[in-house]
């Protein structure tokens, strides 16, 4: 039996230790994918860092590294670890498809894009001694296809109370600034509704109640989204997403997402300004009807959480405080704030680069952290300043309070909303040590 080692790194700290958790909340689709593609005679191992050691004497013949976010540092670091001990490493994942080359660097191996189409000749490739430095392959006709992920693998392991399911991938919007962007080109890909139903039953089944849907945006096709909403409504079960704000408009598909058991949806609403939406290709979105539409899905029950960025072409000291009161007044539960960032295979970067506006081309400084590149309306200095200050305020034990519990719908789901104020409690926890919370 051939041995492959599955790695989900964690990010580093601000003292490049290795961040650690008790329990992993949302655990990532791709390794269980992989695991479920291997021929009968190799087995496999995952590895969620942030819970658990990488047990770096192993006797894995393949060791494969996801690479997502600013976690990308860690990743690299774990490669060059195992290469030094003779052991074979492939990477793949967001960031190592969006700057392959780097990758290549500190691996035996790059996968691109979606892994599923190409695992099975790498592990062939592997066995014969004739790896390929880059594996890619394109889906073309719009559907992709899963084996049943294998959760058998993790789900002992100490994980939150839901699974991963994905039906679709990609997204219709080209952001600047996205990696999404730049792997999709502006397409959604969708998996058979069959698929989709097999891998929540299959949660259901090993005793969970509720799963993510892992979908890069599940408003990319609004007739598959509805259809799938009937389906899993019978199912009763309690999910969450993420997508686009616009959804917020459309009252039949909310009714839906609401009477199929959506507790809560994501969205990234970047910023508060309209000239820096415009810059991020993202101009569609109206910072002034954000209001009205996070009102309008929790009228349905849905709860709302937000990620933004701070330093786009339009933002000011002034309005990146404006974000703190606009968090408050539409009492956002879990916000999530990052450092618009040039990452390098972005439409963004090579716009930087081009305009003479980058102070730092080290990658590996780029964790949404500090800032890397010139911002319009303040210096690099203040924009890293107003990040953190930002940060302390929304998380300051009065506007932890003010959002999630003085609220007209605490008492409907007082346990959700105690629940959601002790993340808060952990990202102030993590923000007074400099570390950005994030989705782990």
């Amino acid at each position: 039996m051939k041995k492959i080692l599955l790695i989900q790194p964690s990010p580093y700290d601000q003292a490049d230790k290795p961040i650690k958790k008790k329990r992993l909340y949302f655990v990532g689709l791709a390794m269980p994918l992989l695991a479920a593609m291997l021929p009968e005679d190799w087995k496999a191992e995952i590895i969620l860092e942030i819970i658990e050691d990488i047990p770096m004497d192993t006797d894995a013949d393949l060791i494969g590294i996801s690479t997502m976010g600013h976690g990308v540092i860690r990743s690299i670091d774990i490669a060059k670890a195992f290469r030094a001990k003779g052991k074979t490493v492939v990477l793949g994942g967001y960031m190592a498809s969006i700057m392959a080359e780097e990758a290549l660097k500190y691996c035996d191996a790059v996968v691109i894009g979606d892994g599923e189409l190409v695992f099975k000749e790498l592990l062939e490739d592997f066995g014969k001694g004739n790896l390929k430095k880059i594996y890619e392959k394109r889906i073309e006709n719009g559907i992709y296809s899963t084996p049943l992920p294998r959760f058998d693998l993790i789900i002992n392991k100490s994980i939150g109370d839901f699974l991963p399911v994905q039906a679709g991938r990609g997204c219709p919007n080209i952001c600047s600034f996205c990696s999404v962007a730049c792997l999709y080109k502006g397409s959604y890909i969708r998996k058979d509704m069959e698929e989709v139903l097999r891998d929540i039953r299959q949660v259901k089944d090993l005793g969970f109640k509720k799963f993510l849907l892992l979908d890069d945006n599940i408003f990319s096709d609004r007739d598959y989204l509805m259809s799938l909403l009937k389906e899993i409504k019978k199912m009763n079960m309690e999910w969450m997403s993420q997508c686009d704000i616009r959804i917020g408009k459309d009252n039949e598909l909310l009714k839906a997402l609401s009477e199929s058991g959506c507790a809560a949806l994501s969205f990234g609403l970047e910023s508060i300004s309209k000239d820096s939406l415009i810059a991020m290709n993202k101009g569609w979105a109206n910072p002034l009807e954000y209001s009205r539409l996070i009102k309008n899905i929790k009228s349905y029950g849905i709860e709302v959480s937000t990620e933004m960025v701070v330093g786009g072409e339009g933002d000011t000291i002034e309005s990146i405080r404006a974000t703190k009161n606009f968090i408050e007044e539409n009492k956002i539960s879990v916000p999530r704030f990052y450092i618009l960032t040039p990452i390098p295979g972005t439409k963004f970067f090579k716009e930087i680069v081009n305009q003479g506006r980058l102070i730092n081309d080290n990658i590996y400084d780029y964790d949404g952290t500090q800032a890397v590149h010139k911002p319009a309306n303040m210096t690099p200095e203040e924009l890293t300043k107003s990040y953190w200050e930002l940060y302390e305020s929304v998380f300051t034990l009065r506007s932890i309070i003010k959002r999630n519990i003085l609220r007209k719908d605490f008492l409907r789901s007082p346990g959700k909303f105690l629940f959601y104020s002790l993340i808060n409690l952990y990202y102030r926890y993590q923000i007074k040590q400099r570390i950005t919370p994030n989705i782990f």
